[in-house]
């Protein structure tokens, strides 16, 4: 595996890099994967690929000095604020699983399950709701490809597909601000559908999180 090591940049240079990480994988028909650590300055919104911004309140966002961009992965809106994002890319047939898109989700997250499991923090896949049309915030929404703790989710993830090759991101919540999300989604926080490392253990850092997800530190 290629690791690249947590790095903190704008939400364009963010979606740029991760384009570009895509790009070259396909150019060089790479036969490992790449896994890359980041964090967002300024906070950001991003939405997937399909998804519409008619909810968007962007005097709101330049008021608050939050930036928006659109990912190349599908999926809801997430404000990337305090947080650590990652980004997996593979060739699909690298993956047990790679050509059924819901077991591929399962297949690149075991490791976020493994890793999380020696902080005290046992995952598992969320269920997969009734379809909902009306919500614009990702981490409202749980289904098979995301992760959660005791029911609520707290890593969301999202792919996109190209020439044989997976770009998966996920949003892994250290912590929120339920106001700031009502003002920008106008959407309840339900705490019963929603987790963060601070609220499952305040005494894990954000560094505990980048260390533990580091593979060169895996023992």
């Amino acid at each position: 595996m290629k690791f690249i090591p947590y790095e903190v940049n704008t939400g364009s240079r963010n979606m740029e890099l991760d384009n570009k990480l895509l790009e070259f994988a396909i150019q060089k028909q790479l036969r490992e994967p790449i896994f890359r650590l980041y964090g967002w300055s300024p906070a950001c919104v991003s939405l997937g690929r399909n998804q519409q911004d008619d909810f968007m309140d962007f005097a709101l966002l330049l008021k608050k000095n939050i930036n928006s961009v659109r990912r190349i992965t599908g999926g809801r809106a997430i404000l990337h604020d305090d947080e650590i994002t990652y980004s997996y890319i593979t060739p699909v047939d690298l993956l047990p699983h790679g050509e059924n898109i819901n077991e591929s989700y399962k297949d690149i997250s075991k490791f976020l399950i493994n890793r999380f499991a020696k902080l005290g923090i046992e995952l598992e896949f969320g269920g997969t709701k009734k379809s909902v049309h009306n919500i614009d915030y990702c981490m409202l929404v749980s289904t098979g490809a995301d992760l959660c703790y005791k029911g609520k989710k707290l890593i969301g993830s999202a792919q996109f597909r190209k020439n044989g090759y997976i770009l998966q991101h996920g949003s892994i919540l250290y912590d929120y601000n339920k106001e700031l999300l009502f003002e920008i989604f106008h959407e309840e926080i339900n705490p019963d559908l929603i987790t963060s490392i601070k609220e499952i253990n305040p005494k894990i850092s954000r560094e505990d999180i980048i260390n533990i997800l580091d593979p060169r530190n895996i023992s």
